[in-house]
């Protein structure tokens, strides 16, 4: 699956937490399912990652490491130092942003690895004959509302939303029933952990994307 950015060309500059996305909901009972996009960037859903294991290949967690305080803003999360645990087998690995001069440098998302670690992502499958990934259930949940709706409508700039750079075999109406299958098996995939669960498809791609080049210049709270 291609690489899904999820910000313009400023990745950096402060963006206020929005208000709640509006969920996919019927325009009436018996009308079609419409969903309304104000401006979900992929960053978004970089608080809670599920990835391979380094060490058994079973599932871990990558989260923001304990005592942070709630970012601002929802680029802050580029730059948020980061833990992996795997409660399977006990390995952990921190990772804090690279330092240039007086600065930050932050991540770039999109991809199926981890932004952060590297590592696969551990809702991977293969759909439509592409690699379907997203990073936790809310990911998916987030997906599929988009993929599901017969009406969509954007009320943000085109350039920090998610779903406006979604790739076209995700949006196509005659891929809808493969991509929202494909979408029920990474829903299945959260709830599993064993090494042996893991899917075909979660390996090393090397699909990063070009990094974006952000910096956050020190005085915030890291």
């Amino acid at each position: 699956m291609p690489s899904l950015p999820s910000m313009g060309s400023d990745p950096a500059a402060p963006v206020p937490l929005p208000a709640e996305s509006v969920p996919a909901v019927p325009a009436d009972p018996a009308g079609p399912v419409r969903h309304q996009d104000h401006g979900t960037w992929l960053v978004q859903f970089t608080g809670r990652v599920l990835v391979v294991c380094p060490r058994c290949g079973g599932r871990a967690l990558v989260l923001p490491r304990p005592g942070l305080a709630k970012p601002k803003y929802f680029s802050s999360l580029l730059f948020q130092p980061r833990r992996l645990a795997c409660a399977a087998c006990g390995a952990t690995a921190d990772w804090s942003a690279q330092e240039r001069g007086a600065g930050l440098v932050g991540v770039s998302v999109g991809g199926t690895e981890d932004p952060f670690f590297r590592r696969p992502l551990w809702l991977q499958t293969r759909c439509a004959g592409r690699i379907l990934w997203a990073y936790d259930e809310e990911h998916v949940d987030a997906l599929a509302a988009y993929v599901g709706a017969r009406l969509r409508e954007r009320h943000t700039s085109p350039t920090l939303s998610m779903f406006a750079r979604m790739p076209a075999w995700m949006k196509s109406a005659a891929r809808r029933d493969e991509v929202m299958a494909g979408l029920e098996t990474l829903r299945t995939l959260a709830g599993l952990a064993a090494p042996a669960d893991r899917s075909d498809a979660a390996h090393e791609r090397g699909d990063r994307p070009r990094h974006q080049g952000s910096v956050l210049f020190r005085g915030g709270p890291y």
